[in-house]
């Protein structure tokens, strides 16, 4: 038995967290360890180095295990599109848009997929941390489960359950995700992890007594609530403080859209001491900022209707007539446009929607997606750049003679206005390198930005990650059910 499983109480309960640090606690042991999610629910992805899709948080655990994120490590990724359907990637590749019931239906097709990729990582490494997506306990979702219970007992996988305390009811949250499983599925779960503690541990104790009494099951730890600690979200947009800031800062204002997708991308910005990044709220009046960004979106015709019924073209328009910078990312790029184009209904409806108009360029969405981990130069001041392309559009125009990048083999990507004030790219991920980073920022209206290296951040992050698993868990306890060969 070379694999453990994760499973959370309920959503956000730490299971992504959990299973970078074990992966990177394993990796400090010389074990080769791998993530892996059967499936995944989220708008936040990344490209692989084998040239598909899989979720954001697979491919962070894949760097705290140290080996390149590949397809296998989340076979099933499900990309919400609206509140009853959403695109099904399998393998890495879109294969269409379901509905809730045709994908139920769908499962017994992806479990195949899922059971193929399971077993290439288990003849590939030593180990496999498996994580579940959202909790077990789900009754509507029990029958041809492929994401927690269903998974674990079709590979005899044991089970680690997770909850966080900061929420409240930790030990009712334990306690009836325990008693709503099978006493087969009972019997798997071999202890409890508590997660985002605070205070005193010896007032938490007589709990942990308690519930080590009821269950028969042993509290693996409880890991403290570690402040500041920032690695790239699932899905969620987190609104916890980043750190302490200077003064004369750059304001930053990104709308949360319906179908936000990958806003890890300005994790460096919200994480910068000069930047005050702010997240709004898109039925609000923006705040005054130097930059505005428009995100990228997995529903970018029906994103940029809900923007315009709110009055973001007026507040656009002001923010641009009083100085201010637009960026556009990837689908935020194509709503700068004059008009975005759906023929085969690939995010929606068939038809065609006007954009905002400020770059003479037309996108038609195709169903063939374009996957690309890329390198390039900024054209503002050549800086060198890296990144990576998520999109279905293709995009022409008079503004795509003015590129924003120039990528490897001359290709050019996105675009800047005549008046240097809006700048668009499809590239995800331009703000990770120092350089690029501190050239956008000078754009934007800083004139001396910091170099701050955020995947050497992103690397500080995860050892601190594995030092709080190793100090606050039994982890030789939790990983006794594995047996792998260690290296001498």
């Amino acid at each position: 038995m070379r694999a453990l499983m994760i499973q959370g109480a309920s959503s956000d309960a730490g299971k992504s967290t959990l299973v970078a640090g074990l992966c990177r606690v394993l990796r400090r042991q010389g074990v080769r360890v791998a993530p892996f999610k059967p499936q995944n629910m989220s708008l936040n992805s990344a490209v692989t180095v084998d040239g598909g899709e899989i979720g954001r948080a697979q491919a962070l655990q894949a760097q705290a295990a140290g080996i390149a994120a590949t397809i296998d490590m989340n076979p099933v990724l499900l990309k919400p599109e609206s509140d009853t359907h959403a695109q099904v990637v399998v393998h890495g590749r879109a294969i269409g848009q379901m509905g809730a019931g045709d994908y139920h239906d769908y499962k017994r097709i992806a479990r195949v997929a899922v059971l193929a990729s399971y077993r290439r990582l288990q003849a590939s490494y030593d180990t496999v941390i498996v994580e579940g997506a959202g909790s077990p306990a789900e009754i509507n979702l029990r029958d041809g489960d492929i994401a927690n219970m269903g998974f674990a007992e079709t590979v005899d996988c044991p089970v680690v359950l997770i909850a966080d305390i900061d929420r409240g009811g930790v030990f009712a949250h334990l306690v009836g995700t325990l008693a709503l499983l099978s006493r087969s599925e009972q019997a798997r779960v071999t202890g409890f992890v508590i997660n985002r503690f605070r205070g005193d541990i010896g007032l938490l104790q007589p709990g942990l007594d308690w519930l080590g009494r009821h269950t028969g099951k042993p509290v693996f730890g409880v890991l403290p609530y570690l402040h500041g600690l920032q690695l790239d979200a699932e899905d969620g947009i987190s609104r916890e403080p980043v750190a302490a800031q200077t003064h004369d800062l750059l304001q930053v204002v990104v709308p949360v859209l319906p179908r936000i997708s990958n806003h890890t991308d300005f994790d460096p910005l919200r994480q910068h001491p000069q930047i005050n990044l702010r997240y709004v709220d898109g039925t609000q009046r923006p705040p005054c900022a130097d930059l505005m960004i428009l995100p990228g979106s997995k529903n970018v015709r029906a994103d940029l209707e809900w923007l315009r019924a709110h009055g973001w073209a007026e507040h656009l328009q002001r923010h641009l007539r009083y100085g201010g910078k637009l960026l556009g990312v990837c689908g935020g790029f194509q709503m700068l446009g004059r008009s975005i184009a759906d023929p085969r209904g690939v995010e929606g409806p068939v038809g065609e929607s006007p954009g905002f108009g400020w770059l003479d360029m037309r996108t038609v969405l195709e169903r063939c997606k374009q996957l690309l981990n890329v390198n390039g130069t900024l054209c503002l001041e050549q800086a060198p750049v890296s990144g990576y392309e998520i999109h279905a559009g293709e995009s022409e125009g008079p503004a795509l003679d003015h590129p924003a990048v120039i990528l490897e083999q001359g290709r050019r990507d996105g675009a800047i206005s005549a008046d240097g004030r809006i700048l668009g790219t499809y590239l995800h991920g331009l703000f990770e390198r120092p350089s690029a980073c501190a050239t956008l920022l000078r754009w934007a209206g800083l004139a001396q930005p910091l170099s701050v290296d955020h995947p050497a951040r992103r690397e500080q992050m995860l050892e601190r990650l594995a030092d709080a698993v190793e100090c606050s868990l039994d982890v030789p306890r939790m990983l006794s059910s594995l047996h792998y060969h260690r290296p001498e």
